[in-house]
């Protein structure tokens, strides 16, 4: 039924080729039971833009372009001839001289018929520019992390590291034994020496070969040695080695083997300091003679024995106070 309406339309439309497009389409519309707010969602076209065509008001129109594409929308909508209704629509708006229709400044949201201007676009942009300036500001200067911040209070310098000062301990010489056994040994050959006690009670006199040694016995009071080779005569305190008693081939007398007298000849002032070390020599000690002149080997006896004559320089003996 519906489909013969629509060609009875058609044929209408067909028949008054002289009339105009607006009363063919109301016409049309109302014949189909349809209210402009149905052809607008339908068509997508304005309403204002529909009532415009069905009023003959072609000039409302933007442009000629849109009055034929907007009738054209209208008939596909109602089943119409669209070539037909173009048809009509362009010989309307030649009927009126061909003028363009006079551009409505109005703008309605969602209107199809109206794009937005180069000015108005050129304008959105810019404007869309600036918002996005304006965030990266904020957010630069308020959305920063915290380390980026400038400081509000300076920086104090740290405190300089106290150094304690830590004592170094002093190495404390170890002192030299002031007691133990005395050992005498011959680093040459033919070292002759004497040694008698406190009483002149003769210990010992003999002639050492090269590395043979003699000790003085424990218990011997103030022991005293007498010799011509002491560059040749090693002496040892308690296993500690002694610097010689000379450098030189001499006759030396009179001097003393106890241990502290002998340190305190090579060190006077460890044998001082020496724990249990006596503040001054010996008892009876004597002051050692020396002299220049070796022993003749006709002053030593030949057989070592107790009466044998002394060498031929006899030292000269001192009391110590």
């Amino acid at each position: 039924m519906e489909h013969v309406e629509n060609q009875d339309a058609t044929g209408q439309a067909g028949e008054q080729a002289a009339t105009t497009v607006g009363p063919v389409l109301r016409r049309a519309r109302e014949a189909a039971g349809l209210t402009r707010a149905n052809i607008a969602t339908q068509t997508k076209i304005a309403e204002r833009h529909l009532a415009a065509i069905e009023e003959d008001r072609l000039g409302d129109l933007a442009a000629r372009t849109y009055a034929v594409g907007f009738s054209r929308a209208y008939a596909r909508a109602l089943g119409l001839d669209e070539k037909v209704i173009a048809d009509i629509v362009h010989r309307q708006l030649e009927a009126d001289g061909g003028r363009e229709p006079v551009v409505v400044h109005d703008f309605e949201p969602g209107d199809p018929a109206r794009v937005p201007s180069a000015r108005l676009a050129w304008i959105a942009g810019l404007g869309a520019l600036v918002v996005v300036a304006l965030l990266v500001v904020f957010w630069s200067s308020y959305l920063s992390p915290e380390g980026k911040l400038p400081d509000l209070i300076s920086p104090q310098p740290a405190p300089a590291p106290t150094h304690v000062a830590v004592p170094v301990p002093v190495a404390t010489p170890t002192a030299a034994p002031t007691t133990g056994p005395v050992v005498l040994t011959a680093t040459e050959e033919g070292v002759w020496l004497r040694v008698t006690d406190g009483t002149g009670t003769r210990l010992v006199e003999t002639t050492l070969k090269k590395g043979e040694t003699w000790t003085v016995p424990e218990g011997v009071q103030a022991p005293k040695l007498r010799l011509g080779r002491p560059d040749a005569l090693a002496i040892t305190v308690g296993g500690r080695t002694l610097p010689p008693l000379a450098s030189k081939p001499m006759t030396m007398s009179n001097v003393s083997l106890v241990p502290a007298d002998l340190i305190a000849r090579t060190n006077p002032q460890a044998a001082a300091t020496a724990p249990g070390a006596p503040a001054r020599a010996s008892a009876g000690a004597t002051v050692p003679v020396t002299s220049a002149v070796a022993p003749s080997p006709a002053a030593i006896p030949a057989g070592g024995a107790a009466d044998a004559p002394a060498p031929a320089v006899t030292p000269l003996s001192t009391t110590s106070e």
